[in-house]
């Protein structure tokens, strides 16, 4: 009996085939065991040969007549040649009837011609199908032993062959029949579990059913066939034997089938569950592996090209055969495509190709199976693919918050991260120092060259600082034209300055930008990591010996506590600003800004303080410097926010409803949770978000304003507004216009002093109030004086201004007070109106058609 499994590569041995799972050829173990086994069985089949010789001589058996012999070979040949084969879809089970032959040979000749006819037979179709030799052997051997002994049994049951008077009782054949059966197991099973790595337990569990029912219904058959014989019946009774066969054929295609649909639902549930991965790889491998055991195809094939993806997976039954860009291997009448998409057709990811040995026609069954596994594989797919993409996003945000976005190098977060775990000790960098870079003289190429020019320069200068660094150190940028070098694995601190030195000097090489040699030149200072203080009081150091390279015209300079007396200040006004945040010495005073025709108070701006206990009220000037380089930014703007937003919620619930302007600096917005911080404080104070004004300074570099543009425009869409302040100071403010969604324009101050004596100053005032109102922006000027200044302001069609014409900074409660009193009898107001109120107020053609608050 010969079994095919389907989805199984078979391993042949005999008249059966049977799967061998895990065999593998360079298994030696496995190998010395079957060569053992098979080589035990052809020693049994040349012993039992060797008796039925000497057998056949001391009986002086007659030699059958030629034409018999002849007969049970060609019947031999047939037989093991010509298989009965079952397909179901693309699976296919198959059968030898080898034991017909023998048991009627063993009725008609001796014992001895049938084992030479059936051997001869049996090494005829191994020599033609080209089989392994030691498997041939076994073949041969195996059927030697059971003809031997059912010959035997028949013997000693007293049949007596014959082919004119054969003496053969049913008992003595149904019995020989079922030795053969019990031999047949007993030397086949053993070697089939050794090659396949199975008990023999499982293997005859598995076969047990099947068997007994095909060999009773092969053990019918030779009785029907001999009792023909026998009883000299007429021939034609034969022809009832292939209705007994086709009978038996159509037993096993419906138990074939029966068994392939629960194996298949089972199979196929395993391969859905092997594909539930996230990576795409493994489950495209495993798709088309598995795809092939699945419907017993040569080959799978996977086309993603559908999907815009130039990838081809192949594979057979053995693993992955092809995994590249295409074309298609598979386009043939042997091969069936299905579409690789959703049951929604909502997603589609290419196609599926199973490639067979021979043209296959799927069953309605397999055509619903093959439809469900290419849904289920889509599905993986898709899910592998988001998964890939999703990783792949992380991965780049996680790259470009560690990392500055003009020169690719680290940033201030992803330096100070590596610092902190210097200092807590989860390194091994050995002596760590800090070198911080700043380019001399940088602004001159922005003012000169523009400031594209200046991204190039600054793009070189960290292209050539990331290559002269030792392997370890962290080149990082901070912002603007400061660069910072944190130096590892240091044998000695004098080692620092070696390191330092040779990067600066990789710039003195001359750069070349929009066909100019430009020269570059930069301080550096060098701080080795204190024993406490962190990252913050490494960063003050270096900054303090870089401002000593810059004052000596060195190019580097190390930092040196006897070198401290110029920075005293300095020194003490950084090493306070922790304790200054915690104690919240720093406080917020409000400068109103005024309606020029009307002088009412229409917002105000919030000015900085600190309330230092040693050196009393200092202006940002003084310490806003030491406070961006110090890592205490962060917290100086959120409190700086806070008192601010306070402020504006006790003016409104006095009847006072001002938007309120707060500076931010640079540095704020390369903070990616700067926009969070301040909408969280919008909403403790429950402020509008259209009431606060941020204002920003026009001496932005182009970089930077790529850099904070998501900062701002995620402020923009919550409803915060913007502002531009010392408009005009700048080199091209059309281009920090460009990219800047502000809302306001704020003159500085030095135009607005120079309005009564300077034509010039009147006409950048002039040419500032047109572009806003094309514009649709705001403009306010600040450091309003004198009332000339107010009026010339006015006729220029400036509407809205601050200074100490109006009022000093000053404390939130003393502005309300202000406030409440007004001027003139209206609350609200800080100065009397330029015209009468009711007065008809002929407007200037400039600003017939402008935009603000008027009074007339």
């Amino acid at each position: 009996m010969n079994t095919l499994e389907p989805g199984i590569e078979p391993v042949e041995l005999g008249d059966r085939t049977t799967p061998l799972h895990t065999r593998s050829s360079n298994d030696d173990a496995t190998d010395r065991q079957l060569k053992l086994l098979i080589g035990l069985v052809v020693v049994l089949a040349v012993g039992v040969t060797t008796l039925g010789v000497l057998h056949a001589v001391a009986t002086r058996a007659a030699i059958p007549n030629p034409l018999v012999l002849i007969l049970i070979y060609a019947i031999s040949v047939i037989s093991f040649r010509i298989k009965i084969v079952i397909r179901v879809g693309s699976n296919q089970s198959g059968y030898t009837w080898v034991d017909v032959p023998v048991m009627v040979g063993l009725v008609l000749v001796p014992v001895p011609w049938v084992i030479l006819c059936v051997g001869a037979g049996m090494a005829t179709v191994r020599i033609l199908n080209r089989a392994d030799p030691l498997r041939a052997a076994f073949v041969v051997a195996k059927e030697v032993l059971v003809i031997g002994a059912a010959g035997a049994t028949m013997l000693l049951l007293g049949a007596q062959p014959s082919v004119d008077h054969p003496q053969a009782s049913i008992t003595a054949i149904v019995v020989a029949y079922l030795v053969s059966w019990l031999v047949d197991d007993l030397v086949f099973y053993p070697v089939i579990a050794v090659a396949s790595r199975q008990t023999i337990r499982k293997l005859y569990r598995n076969d047990l059913g099947e068997q007994v029912i095909f060999r009773a219904a092969t053990l019918a058959t030779v009785v029907y066939i001999i009792e023909v014989l026998v009883l000299g019946a007429s021939l034609v009774m034969l022809a009832f034997v292939p209705i007994l066969v086709g009978c038996l054929y159509l037993w096993r295609l419906r138990r074939l089938r029966t068994q392939q649909e629960r194996d298949s639902w089972r199979q196929l549930a395993d391969t859905t569950d092997e594909l539930s991965s996230v990576d795409l790889n493994q489950v495209l491998h495993i798709g088309a592996a598995q795809g092939a055991k699945l419907f017993s195809a040569a080959e799978v094939e996977i086309d993603l090209t559908a999907s815009g993806v130039d990838r081809v997976v192949r594979a057979g039954t053995d693993g992955v055969l092809y995994d590249g860009p295409g074309p298609r291997k598979f386009d043939s009448d042997l091969s069936i495509t299905t579409e690789l998409e959703t049951r929604d057709r909502s997603y589609q990811a290419g196609a599926l190709v199973l490639d067979f040995d021979g043209k296959v026609k799927l069953t309605e069954f397999e055509q619903y199976k093959l439809k469900t596994f290419a849904s289920a594989l889509c599905t993986a797919i898709r899910n592998a693919a988001a998964y890939a993409e999703l990783q792949r996003i992380s991965e780049q945000n996680a790259y470009d918050a560690a990392h500055d976005p003009l020169t690719g190098l680290a940033n201030r977060r992803e330096l100070y991260e590596r610092a902190e775990e210097y200092f807590a000790g989860r390194t091994e960098d050995g002596v760590v120092a800090l070198l911080l870079i700043d380019l001399n003289h940088f602004k001159e190429v922005n003012d000169t060259l523009g400031h594209a020019a200046g991204d190039a320069v600054l793009r070189e200068v960290a292209h050539r600082l990331d290559d002269a660094a030792a392997p370890g150190d962290l080149v990082a940028r901070l912002g603007g034209d400061e660069f910072a070098v944190l130096l590892v694995n240091l044998i000695t601190p004098a080692l620092a300055t070696h390191r330092a030195e040779q990067m600066l000097s990789s710039l003195e090489t001359t750069l070349e930008v929009e066909g100019m040699q430009i020269t570059v030149e930069a301080a550096g200072g060098i701080a080795l990591a204190p024993g406490s203080g962190g990252i913050n009081e490494l960063m003050r150091r270096a900054d303090i010996a870089m401002y000593q390279a810059k004052r000596a015209g060195q190019p580097t300079a190390t930092y040196a506590h006897a070198q401290d007396t110029a920075d005293v200040e300095r020194l003490m006004l950084g090493g306070e600003l922790q304790r200054a945040v915690a104690e919240r010495e720093f406080v917020v005073d409000f400068q109103p800004i005024v309606d020029l025709g009307s002088g009412e108070v229409i917002s105000a701006e919030a000015l900085a303080r600190w309330q230092h206990p040693e050196y009393g009220y200092l202006t940002p000037m003084q310490f806003l410097e030491t406070v961006e380089r110090s890592g205490q930014l962060p917290a100086f703007a959120d409190a700086v926010l806070d008192q601010a937003l306070a402020a504006s919620g006790v003016w409104r619930e006095a009847g006072f409803d001002l938007p309120i302007a707060v500076n931010v600096s640079p540095r704020s917005l390369l903070d990616s949770r700067f926009p969070a911080t301040v909408l969280t404080r919008l909403a403790s104070h429950a402020v509008p978000p259209d009431r606060l004004v941020l204002e920003l300074s026009e001496t932005l570099t182009i970089s930077q304003l790529d850099t904070v543009g998501r900062a701002l425009d995620e402020l923009r869409e919550a409803g915060v507004r913007l502002a531009l302040d010392d408009f005009g100071t700048g080199v091209s403010p059309l281009s920090v216009l460009s990219h800047i969604p502000v809302n306001q324009l704020k003159i500085d101050r030095g135009f607005i002093t120079a309005t009564e004596t300077s034509s010039e100053a009147a006409a950048v005032i002039r040419s500032t109030v047109d572009l806003a109102r094309s514009l649709h922006l705001a403009v306010i000027a600040v450091g309003v004086e004198s009332e000339p200044q107010r009026h010339a302001l006015w006729e220029l069609g400036c509407v809205a201004g601050q200074g100490h014409l109006f009022a000093r900074p000053m404390s939130s409660i003393r502005l309300l007070g202000a406030l409440q009193r007004g001027s003139g009898g209206r609350p609200g107001a800080l100065a009397a109106a330029l015209h009468d109120e009711g007065s008809v107020v002929r407007m200037p053609r400039r600003r017939a058609s402008g935009s603000g608050r008027t009074t007339g």
